[in-house]
């Protein structure tokens, strides 16, 4: 059951902070990013529960593909904002690699991969990639 967004001003003034983590780049750090991403939807579910329960779950796989897809792509450090909009939950990875995320063929033979950029698509309402020359922002916006 979906419910029609509304801004009244109750999410600043009930403290729904936003929740950015900084991460090495080390393949354990999916698990903290997902952590990170637990911790600020249980703070936002205290005041606006999601629209149905599937948007929880679409919003940690979302971050688990970013995040494994920093690991995997980019060498070094990753930072993950999470933050309320006033309909849903938007999403920015920061990771030093400058090139843009491609979709990529399934390839079972060759060890795997190849479904989470297309992954992401499907979940999100909006994707879009920034490029600096520190790297690059991917930012996603998901229902709440």
């Amino acid at each position: 059951m979906s419910t029609e967004p509304h801004w009244d001003g109750t999410l600043a003034v009930q403290g729904i902070p936003n929740r950015t983590a900084t991460f090495a780049g080390e393949p354990q750090d999916v698990t903290g990013a997902r952590l990170a991403a637990e911790g600020f939807l249980r703070e936002l579910a205290r005041v606006t529960p999601p629209s149905a329960p599937e948007c929880w779950h679409d919003i940690l796989l979302v971050v688990d593909e970013l995040a494994a897809n920093a690991v995997q792509f980019a060498p070094g450090p990753f930072r993950l904002l999470l933050r309320r909009t006033f309909d849903g939950v938007h999403i920015a990875l920061h990771d030093t690699s400058t090139t843009e995320p491609r979709p990529r063929p399934f390839d079972p033979e060759g060890g795997g991969g190849g479904i989470g950029w297309h992954l992401i698509h499907t979940l999100c309402d909006q994707v879009s990639v920034v490029t600096q020359e520190d790297g690059k922002d991917v930012h996603v916006f998901l229902p709440w």
